[in-house]
């Protein structure tokens, strides 16, 4: 027995009516999807420059970020060559004025040595008997006496009355004294050079504050491109729900910080 039948031209009708309203429904996901995907390509370009962004979506004040970003970047280049160039002149100071006599050739090494000529005249001898017993340097107003006073405050029960060399509390002071005084390869004296010394902490004191204030700069990018990133994103986004222009503005108040606003037009 055969059950009832819908005829063939009915059929064709439902077709004809149920295909082009999934075609439809196709078409609208399909747009929806590339609108969502645009929403994200300013504050992407943002991001990488910043104020493109903003001016993809046709708002004039990414030039603001634009200029922000030259402007940052071409302080934080100046301020890294100068501390470059101030790190090369303090060294080339050292070895030619301060070193002279010790070295033959110049041997660069970490900062903290660099500031530690800062602070004193001398480093002293490493050992006041070269080829006998060992024997540290006892002049306070060098480093290298400034550590073993240094080691004997430290190990010696009795500064005043040292232990006899060999003892455990001596053989103590003598490692530390070993591990942290200047050796023959890197002693120093500014004596007879008063002007190169003053000239040599000016350098040192410049370039170290230029490093610094280029990190600072650094940072300072960084916010540039977030906060382009954030105007962008929220820019397009509230857009885009509230059909009406919006933007985020950020205006920078020195030391005092920044402030940030956002204002949507009604």
């Amino acid at each position: 027995m055969r059950g009832p039948t819908v005829p063939t031209a009915g059929l064709m009708a439902l077709m004809v009516t149920f295909l082009p309203g999934r075609v439809a429904a196709q078409v609208i996901d399909s747009e929806t999807a590339v609108a969502r995907a645009r929403l994200w390509i300013p504050p992407v370009a943002s991001l990488v420059v910043p104020g493109s962004g903003q001016l993809i979506a046709g708002r004039d004040r990414g030039l603001v970020y634009m200029a922000a970003e030259v402007f940052l970047l071409s302080h934080y280049l100046q301020l890294r060559h100068d501390g470059r160039h101030g790190s090369e002149r303090y060294r080339q100071l050292a070895f030619t004025v301060a070193q002279r006599g010790f070295a033959t050739s110049r041997r660069d090494t970490v900062f903290e040595y660099y500031e530690t000529l800062e602070r004193f005249d001398a480093s002293g001898v490493f050992d006041r008997n070269p080829g006998g017993t060992f024997m540290p340097e006892n002049n306070s107003n060098t480093y290298n006496g400034s550590v073993w006073l240094l080691a004997q405050r430290t190990y010696f029960p009795d500064p005043a009355n040292p232990p006899a060399p060999g003892t455990e509390d001596y053989n103590k002071a003598i490692r530390f004294y070993t591990d942290h005084a200047i050796g023959p390869n890197f002693q120093w004296s500014w004596a007879g050079a008063p002007l190169e010394l003053e000239e040599y902490r000016a350098t040192i004191r410049a370039s170290d504050n230029a490093f610094r204030n280029a990190q600072n700069q650094l940072g300072l990018l960084l916010a540039n491109h977030l906060v382009s990133a954030i105007d962008a994103l929220i820019s397009s986004r509230l857009s885009a729900t509230l059909r009406r222009p919006a933007s985020l503005q950020t205006s920078y108040l020195g030391e005092q910080g920044a402030v940030v606003s956002l204002n949507i037009a009604f």
